[in-house]
């Protein structure tokens, strides 16, 4: 069968680059549960402006054209924090997307798969992990009927059978979990009593951040980040640029009442936050923040009716008291005093069965399924 697809590598081509940020406009035209990414956003975390994720790792990104038109994109990923990590030759792909053609993603899997092998020796490869488990990741695989929340993935149905149909096995499942204001009257009185007993037993205080030393609150919030998933698969600690970086994206997105840190006696022992469904605004703003969609963003948080719960993390000596039940309690309140009506819990990974019970019991429903798939790289060690 004669080869219909020309895969380019991107590097710094800028109307290539420019053709792989702006394929999805075409990809996704007339799906009404798309949400557009950030443009500027998505330019760092690919490579294309600077990132701190880059200073240590690399990565290279490819084009498929048919015509000369842009018909697919990927990037290869080479995480060496996580090989340093966990001893390991894997690699990652991300930021996958292509039209419902087998040979044109085989050509993008291919190439990845390739400088992963051939230019970095790495033995095998996991994704989609965009461009680690700190951002976003997960291909979705149930779910499609409802828009993606802030900073979550979508995609079509048919990219799970491009993926396994290059050999693509399941290596980890990654869920959303549902729940709206009605449910809480239904709470299992257990969640209560674990609540109860953990103010019983220690000197405990629960706190939102601190608008005065925001700033700080984000660096505390993110090194307990850091510290409390050490034992989570695949976690690699976001480093002190990551850390720095992210401070500075999340402080004019959060709102005080989605944040949360536990404190036993004055020490800060674990934190949570959420986040406004940021995909309401960045819809009807293109993906844009400039010039007026920054302005947008900021002035229209606090009119979501939706928030995204991303994490309630606890240093991992304090993890078996449950006190993640604390910060979703004062985050909860809070949500409902702004009129936040409808929440999601993500992304919570399928080993993680405390967390995934504790959803459960207090009657969230799983609404999304997202995977990570892991491939050897053997048949691509030389030309």
């Amino acid at each position: 069968m004669p080869l219909k697809y020309e895969i380019r590598r991107v590097g710094q081509d800028r109307k290539a680059q420019k053709h792989f940020i702006r394929l999805l406009w075409d990809l996704y035209a007339g799906d009404p549960n798309w949400v557009p990414p950030l443009i500027m956003n998505q330019q760092e975390l690919v490579g294309f402006r600077p990132h701190p994720f880059y200073e240590n790792n690399a990565c290279e990104c490819f084009v498929a054209y048919h015509d000369q038109r842009p018909v697919g994109r990927i990037c290869a990923i080479v995480n060496r924090g996580h090989m340093e990590r966990y001893q390991e030759k894997l690699g990652f792909f991300g930021f996958f997307e292509c039209v419902d053609d087998t040979q044109a993603a085989r050509g993008l899997f291919e190439a990845a798969c390739k400088y992963l092998a051939q230019e970095h020796g790495l033995t095998d490869v996991r994704g989609p992990i965009n461009p680690s488990l700190n951002y976003e990741l997960g291909l979705l695989v149930d779910g499609f009927d409802s828009p993606p929340t802030f900073l979550m993935t979508y995609n079509p149905p048919y990219y799970e059978k491009l993926v396994k149909d290059f050999g693509f096995e399941k290596s980890q499942d990654l869920y959303a979990y549902e729940g709206d204001s009605s449910m809480l009257g239904e709470l299992d009185p257990k969640l209560d009593f674990v609540v109860k007993e953990i103010r019983r037993r220690f000197n405990v205080n629960v706190r939102p951040f601190n608008l005065k030393n925001f700033s700080e609150e984000v660096r505390l919030f993110l090194e307990l980040y850091n510290k409390s998933l050490q034992a989570t698969w695949g976690f690699v600690p976001l480093s002190d640029a990551e850390v720095e970086h992210q401070a500075k994206s999340l402080k004019h997105l959060l709102l005080p009442e989605l944040t949360s840190i536990i404190e036993v006696d004055g020490k800060p022992i674990g934190a949570g936050f959420g986040m406004m469904d940021f995909n309401q605004i960045i819809k009807k703003i293109d993906g844009r923040l400039f010039p007026f969609g920054f302005l947008r963003l900021l002035m229209g948080k606090r009119k979501i009716d939706r928030v995204r719960l991303l994490s309630a993390n606890v240093l991992p000596e304090y993890q078996k008291w449950g006190f993640g039940l604390l910060a979703l309690e004062h985050m909860v309140e809070d949500a409902l005093k702004m009129g936040v009506t409808h929440g999601e819990f993500s992304w919570v990974l399928e080993s993680n069965t405390l967390s995934r019970k504790s959803l459960e019991r207090g009657g969230a429903i799983l609404s999304k399924t997202y995977r990570i798939y892991d491939r050897s790289l053997s048949d691509f060690a030389s030309s």
